[in-house]
């Protein structure tokens, strides 16, 4: 229950973008039961590729423990890591994540490859996906069906 309620919070991260015209994706760091990083889309607004939730949430947390890594860390994220994201996870040593829906064009558990199964890389962090995947990934489709209607406009 607890992967739950912060899957709901990070929700209401992607919402937040969504509203700005981002990507309605959201993310935040949890240690001990506590949220310490959020995080959410906005490459649009800060002209920036590397502006993802996720990026954004470990830079939140990394500031607050003012240590780049994050060992016994969680990251909650409403869809299924890029590679740039999954490697910043890696490099955080974020122990363990855990995903909404999956993202069959840039998903790198599994949609497209599976990073975090590399055997030969020097940190693993434990992977769980599908959690609120139905809300999460329709917060994606009726942000991108309302974006092709207006562009028919």
């Amino acid at each position: 229950m607890e992967d739950e309620y912060f899957m709901r919070e990070a929700i209401l991260l992607a919402q937040a973008a969504g509203c700005l015209g981002e990507v309605p994706v959201g993310a935040l760091v949890v240690r001990d039961g506590e949220i310490i990083g959020r995080g959410f889309n906005s490459p649009i607004g800060e002209s920036d590729p590397t502006a993802h939730a996720e990026i954004a949430a470990l830079r939140d947390a990394a500031r607050r423990l003012g240590n780049y890594r994050l060992p016994g860390c969680e990251l909650f994220v409403t869809l299924e890591p890029c590679a740039m994201c999954a490697g910043a996870v890696l490099q955080a040593r974020i122990a363990r994540l855990v995903y909404g829906a999956r993202d069959g064009k840039t998903g790198v558990h599994g949609s497209v490859v599976d990073l975090f199964g590399v055997q030969r890389l020097n940190h693993h962090t434990k992977v769980r996906g599908g959690v609120l995947a139905e809300p999460c990934a329709r917060l994606l489709s009726e942000f991108f069906a309302a974006r092709r209607l207006k562009k028919r406009e």
